[in-house]
Parts: structure tokens; C-alpha cells; sequence
């Protein structure tokens, strides 16, 4: 279940790590209290200005996107009266710029100061809600208008997801990004405990437009945050920094993005570990796109639970992965990376096998969906968050970005065809079957990890091979 930004909970031997050559890993940009302090991780960048405001902005972003990203889906629902294949096109918008600009966004965001492209993500994504609020108002707010703001959302999010991602690895030291990964995705954690719950409850209590306002507020505030970070990042193709390739190589700013964006390609694809992340990433991404179709339309209408009801039970993944955050900081250090990623993938997987087995609206029915989100959330977060990790760790700084957004375009590039699958399924078989078929399909995720060289990782994160060129060639 590897991880992906701005979407759902995802996946992750005292012998040496068995990953092949990677690129050296230039020395990350610290701020001046991160490097007087010692190699604690957590205390050190807790007492770091900048970290403590990109958290805060990155955790309020996180509870728009969540209360966003089932508010909107209910409001076709439950308000709109869509029909199962309606749905799986709102769902797959939503998601289409994920294939359509990730890499894009990685290149970009390795030439700019990613707190620039955080605050202008994060004003654009409340301008579409907002605007979306306006048009709840005036009665115009249909179908096709739900269409161009869940795709408008979605778009600012891929360039937000990577670019926060990338700003820890140009905040942090080495030794402090999985205590930093564990910071930043715990608050994604406690936003998945609020934001569809709060999404849930706007649409069965409020009015759509207070709903839309509400989400869009929340991305303001992080706008807010982010701006006050005053830590100057050192951009290593403005600056003219070494990319890890050939002595006296060097990556100017009129580099063209098509072969920027082939530069990270073909650094992911020479890595068995990314690659195998990459893989096993885009069968859970598709996958779990498919059986959130089908679970958004099976618990309202065959277990006829309310939209408050379905928002509280998709809620118990923020606590589960609260949970799973903060075993990611010393679970992998103990039984190795690559144990924890394929047991926690195959868990987390494979509790939503559970779901269509369920009948009727009773306190045992919700209380076992509660159960299924949270183990589902704790095992998807330890899996983030070691994936995280393990990637930065073996990515030099100058390719922090499109290494990045490479694994969420693979990754994720094919949930819009998972979701359309769901609405297809859902509409040709009866719910439960097509449930059942969907959650069956996540379980690929882990085994194609536990066959792969990722499942060989022991407990130290895996070392970049000095001397690497970005064209997919070892220096000499």
C-alpha cells in the first residue's frame, strides 16, 4: 500500500539493504536550530520555526482536502441523486490530474521554493470552494459544476502533495525525516479523523454552501501558515548544484521540462526498491479507487446508513493512522523496513474483505466499519510513511521532486480507471459482489512487495550509491 499524496491510507532484516546503485544525496539545507541541535529528529524540529509552520499549514490543508474529498462525492450522492456510474466519473475527475500533471509538477517544484507553490496551491483550492459555495447559493450548483471544482481541487493538490513532501527533504538532516514523515503524516492522520466526519455531517446537517466555505476556510489558514516560513531553501538547478551525476555536470534553469521530467523517470525506474513501490502502489491506488465507489454507494444504500453515519466510519482511519504514524518511528528500526512494509500492507489490505459481509444499519455494523477504517488507517500509515523514507533517503536533493511525483504518477495515475471500474462493476453486479471483488484486488499490493528486493530491506535505511548519473548510467 505505498503512500500517495492527497489520497487514501496506502502501504511497506539485519542484512545489508539489497537496493542497487542510487544517486548521492548532496547535504540537506538545515536551519540554523535544526543543525546546531543533535541527531534526536523529533525534539530538534519541533523546536524549529519553520518546521512547526509547515506542519500547521500542511495539517490544515490536509483537513480541507479530507472534508473536500467526501464532501463533494456526497453531495452527488445524497443531494444530487447520482446514479453509481455518475459517481465513478465525479471520482475519476477528481483524481485525472494525478496522471495528467504529476510530473509536471515534479519538475517544477525542483525549480521553485516549495513554499511558493504551497501557498499558491492552497489559495487556488480555496478560491474553487469558495467559488463553488457561491454558486450552492444562487441554486447552480449541479453535476457538471461539482465536475470542474473536484477537478480544480484536484489539480492544485498533486502540486501541493509533492511540494511538501520535498520541503522536509530540503528542511530536515538525513537522520530526521522518518521522525519528520511521522510529524507531517500524523497530521494527515488527525485530518482523516475530522475531515469526513466534518464532510459527512455539513452534507446530512448544513447547507452545501457552508460545507463548501467551511473546506475552503481551512485551506486559507494553511495558505496563511505557509507564508510565515522563512527559511531560505537552496534550489540546487537555480543554484547550480550538482544533480548527483558527473563531476562538473551541472542542470541550468533552461532545461527543458520534458527532459527534467525524464531525469526523474529513468532515476525510479534504475531503483528496484522505487520501482517495486511504484508497481505495487498503482495495484493498491487502483484498486482502492475502485472499492471506494463501490463502499460509497454500499454502506447509504444497501446497509442504509446516514451520510453523518458514513463520514463517522470513514473517520476511524485518522486514529488508526495517528496510530500507524507513530509506529512507523520504531517499528522498521526494529523488525527492518522491508518486514513492516509487506506485513503492514497485507493487514491494512486486507481488513476491508470484511465489508460486504455486513447487513443492515445496527450498532454491530457500524461498530465493525469503525474497526475496518481504523485498522485499515494504521497499517496504511505505517506503510506511508516507511515508503516516504525509504524514498528520500536514496533520492539526491536536486531530484527530490520529480522522484516524488514519478511514484505518485505510476502510482496513482491509474485511480480515475479504478474509479470508472467501480461505477461499472457496481452497476452491472449487485454492490456486494462488486465489493467484494474490489477489496479482493487491493491484496496484489503486498505481494508483488513481498517478491521484491523492498521485502530484503533490513533496519537501517538504505544508503545512495555514490556516483550517480541521472541519465540511468553509474559515473565512472
Amino acid at each position: 500500500m505505498p503512500s500517495t499524496p492527497a489520497t487514501p491510507p496506502t502501504p511497506a532484516t539485519p542484512p545489508t539493504p539489497t537496493t542497487p546503485p542510487t544517486p548521492t544525496t548532496p547535504p540537506i539545507p538545515a536551519t540554523p536550530s535544526a543543525t546546531a541541535a543533535g541527531s534526536s529528529g523529533t525534539p530538534d524540529l519541533w523546536r524549529d520555526r519553520d518546521f512547526r509552520r509547515l506542519w500547521a499549514g500542511q495539517a490544515a490543508s490536509q483537513l480541507g482536502e479530507h472534508s473536500a474529498l467526501m464532501l463533494l462525492p456526497l453531495i452527488a450522492v445524497l443531494t444530487l441523486h447520482a446514479d453509481p456510474g455518475q459517481l465513478g466519473l465525479l471520482r475519476a475527475v477528481g483524481q485525472a490530474p494525478i496522471l495528467l500533471f504529476s510530473l509536471v509538477a515534479g519538475a517544477w517544484v525542483d525549480r521553485w521554493r516549495t513554499r511558493t507553490v504551497m501557498v499558491a496551491t492552497d489559495a487556488g483550492r480555496a478560491m474553487a470552494l469558495g467559488a463553488a459555495a457561491v454558486a450552492g447559493l444562487l441554486g447552480l450548483l449541479g453535476l457538471p459544476a461539482l465536475v470542474v471544482v473536484a477537478f480544480a481541487v484536484g489539480a492544485l493538490s498533486v502540486f501541493f502533495d509533492v511540494a511538501y513532501q520535498t520541503a522536509l527533504a530540503r528542511l530536515a538532516r538525513r537522520d530526521q525525516l522518518v521522525w519528520g514523515n511521522s510529524a507531517l503524516e500524523g497530521s494527515r492522520s488527525a485530518a482523516q479523523i475530522g475531515g469526513p466526519a466534518l464532510g459527512g455531517a455539513m452534507v446530512s446537517l448544513l447547507s452545501v454552501p457552508v460545507g463548501a466555505a467551511t473546506s475552503a476556510a481551512f485551506f486559507a489558514v494553511s495558505c496563511l501558515s505557509i507564508r510565515g516560513i522563512r527559511h531560505r531553501e537552496q534550489l540546487p538547478d537555480r543554484t547550480g548544484e550538482d544533480t548527483g551525476g558527473r563531476t562538473g555536470e551541472r542542470t541550468g534553469t533552461r532545461e527543458p521540462v520534458w527532459r527534467r521530467i525524464g531525469e526523474g523517470l529513468r532515476f525510479v525506474a534504475a531503483d528496484s526498491s522505487l520501482r517495486t513501490v511504484c508497481l505495487a502502489s498503482a495495484a493498491f491506488q487502483f484498486w482502492l479507487a475502485a472499492t471506494m465507489t463501490g463502499y460509497l454507494l454500499f454502506v447509504p444504500r444497501v446497509l442504509h446508513l446516514s451520510g453523518t453515519a458514513v463520514g463517522l466510519t470513514l473517520a476511524a482511519v485518522g486514529p488508526g493512522a495517528l496510530v500507524g504514524a507513530l509506529l512507523a518511528a520504531r517499528l522498521p528500526r526494529r523488525f527492518g523496513y522491508g518486514v513492516v512494509l509487506v506485513a503492514a500492507a497485507a493487514l491494512g489490505d486486507g481488513a476491508f474483505l470484511a465489508v460486504p459481509a455486513l447487513h443492515g444499519s445496527s450498532s454491530a455494523t457500524v461498530a465493525v466499519l469503525l474497526a475496518v477504517n481504523f485498522v485499515f488507517g494504521a497499517f496504511g500509515q505505517l506503510v506511508n510513511v516507511t515508503v516516504m523514507a525509504v524514498r528520500q533517503a536514496v533520492t539526491p536533493a536536486a531530484l527530490q521532486g520529480r522522484a516524488a511525483a514519478t511514484i505518485t504518477f505510476v502510482g496513482m495515475g491509474l485511480t480515475p480507471l479504478g474509479s470508472l471500474l467501480g461505477g461499472f462493476l457496481a452497476e452491472r453486479w449487485d454492490l456486494r459482489t462488486s465489493l467484494l471483488v474490489t477489496a479482493a484486488g487491493m491484496l496484489l499490493s503486498p505481494a508483488l512487495m513481498a517478491v521484491s528486493p523492498l521485502a530484503r530491506l533490513g533496519r537501517m535505511l538504505p544508503a545512495p550509491k555514490p556516483s550517480w548519473d541521472v541519465r540511468g548510467t553509474e559515473a565512472q
